[in-house]
């Protein structure tokens, strides 16, 4: 397994409830204002995009970087954020 940030696994260890979208990893204040922006608040609406696009990686990061103008980093980093939560909790 690849080594993941403290952000993430605070993320991850708990269950989702009405976190903020810039409590994703990959995501910080920039990304996470632009995508406020266009209605994607908190991180249960991001996760429910992720859920859309059937949690595949390459359209959800294509997805981040048309959204916000997330970099594939940021992108990969929300993504995998995200997979390991639904690993947990779904």
């Amino acid at each position: 397994m690849s080594s993941t940030s403290q952000k993430h696994r605070n993320f991850v260890q708990e269950p989702m409830g009405e976190k903020l979208v810039t409590e994703l990893s990959g995501i910080g204040e920039t990304l996470g204002g632009r995508l406020a922006d266009q209605g994607f608040d908190k991180a249960y609406v991001v996760l429910g995009q992720f859920l859309v696009l059937k949690k595949d990686e390459e359209m959800f990061v294509d997805w981040l970087k048309d959204t916000c103008n997330a970099n594939i980093k940021q992108g990969t980093d929300c993504f995998t954020c995200l997979k390991d939560w639904c690993d947990a909790f779904l």
